[in-house]
């Protein structure tokens, strides 16, 4: 109970002392995690009889994801990142229509498409975090706020 009341108090640590970037880079890699797992599960279960447990643990796994895309789309800043924010909305709400019909589906290739997308992009924002915490002004992360 120690270890995980420890781990829990440093991951509140880390995402409170976090800059902007690398929070957006935390949620990249939380709705990647979350697609990973759901995709394991798809492909365990591919081989075998279908679960009612895994069908519900693999909708908990896609939801997570959407939850945080969604947290990324709540984040965007319309008046400063105008087109850019407008075109990351558009992107994160087909990410979540993506990740609706797969669930329903049971669809790994729509899954894993939403997964790479979010992993190149993710890759962005770490270049972005980087050159922010080197002292530039990153351009492209004008359209997002997630202060507020």
């Amino acid at each position: 109970m120690a270890q995980k009341n420890g781990l829990s108090a440093y991951r509140q640590t880390r995402i409170k002392t976090a800059s902007q970037g690398q929070l957006i880079v935390m949620l990249y890699d939380g709705g990647i995690s979350n697609l990973d797992h759901a995709l394991e599960l798809l492909n365990r279960k591919a081989g075998s009889k279908k679960s009612p447990s895994k069908i519900e643990e693999i909708g908990k796994s896609i939801l997570k994801a959407q939850e945080i895309i969604t947290e990324l789309m709540v984040s965007l800043d319309f008046e400063q990142g105008g087109e850019i924010a407008e075109n990351l909305f558009a992107l994160y709400t087909w990410f979540n229509k993506e990740l609706l019909e797969a669930h329903i589906k049971s669809d790994a290739a729509r899954i894993l498409n939403v997964r790479n997308l979010l992993d190149r992009m993710r890759a962005s924002w770490v270049e972005i975090a980087a050159s922010h915490s080197a002292g530039e002004k990153p351009e492209a992360a004008a359209g997002i706020n997630i202060a507020g």
